[in-house]
């Protein structure tokens, strides 16, 4: 038999739903699309820059709170030195190398000082004082007119028998720098064995060691 023709009507209304449902399977990927961006973070939320934050932590060096406090160290020329008595005790030989600021500025000293006992002609006659060990080594600030000292200390050689000279003077050089005080030494015989009754120097403390 031969198939009978639609009617025109039936046909478009056919080409209609088939439209419609096209449509719909269109809406629903743009709908689903939309979301699956939303819910997995990956792009950025309009009107911000992304991972901000992290990119100005990592640009950034750390500083700390507060800067360290800045200082300036006394020069030779700012400073006048001087040996003070003997104070002796327990067989031992106890004087202050003292450094006064003669300047009109606040400077600081830090360290140890340099000693060399010397002949007339500025030769050293003994070995180079020992370091004092296991002492506190404070920064010493000096306004105009203020001191600090360090502890020159022997034993006396008449007690450990050793060989001894008698110095002109001692050169007294304050920690970095390089020129000397020389300073008349009355102190009397020093060791020059290097072996007993060796003189040790402290670090600088405040005050005039009196």
């Amino acid at each position: 038999m031969l198939s009978q023709p639609r009617p025109p009507g039936r046909r478009r209304a056919t080409l209609a739903l088939a439209a419609a449902g096209a449509l719909a399977v269109a809406l629903t990927a743009c709908t689903t699309s939309d979301k699956g961006v939303s819910a997995t973070g990956s792009g950025p939320v309009a009107g911000t820059t992304p991972n901000a934050s992290t990119s100005a932590t990592s640009a950034a060096p750390t500083r700390s709170s507060a800067s360290p406090a800045t200082s300036v160290r006394c020069r030779t020329s700012d400073l006048r030195a001087s040996i003070g008595p003997n104070d002796p005790g327990a067989g031992q030989e106890n004087f202050a190398v003292v450094l006064t600021n003669g300047s009109g500025r606040t400077c600081t000293v830090y360290g140890f000082p340099g000693i060399a006992f010397v002949d007339g002609a500025g030769e050293a006659v003994t070995p180079d004082p020992e370091r004092a060990t296991g002492q506190e080594e404070p920064t010493v600030t000096l306004k105009p007119g203020a001191s600090a000292w360090s502890a020159l200390t022997f034993t006396n050689p008449e007690v450990t028998g050793v060989t001894t000279v008698t110095p002109a003077a001692v050169l007294v050089t304050q920690p970095d720098e390089t020129k000397s005080f020389k300073l008349a030494w009355k102190g009397g015989k020093v060791s020059n064995t290097g072996k007993a009754s060796v003189p040790q120097v402290s670090p600088f403390r405040p005050g005039d060691g009196g």
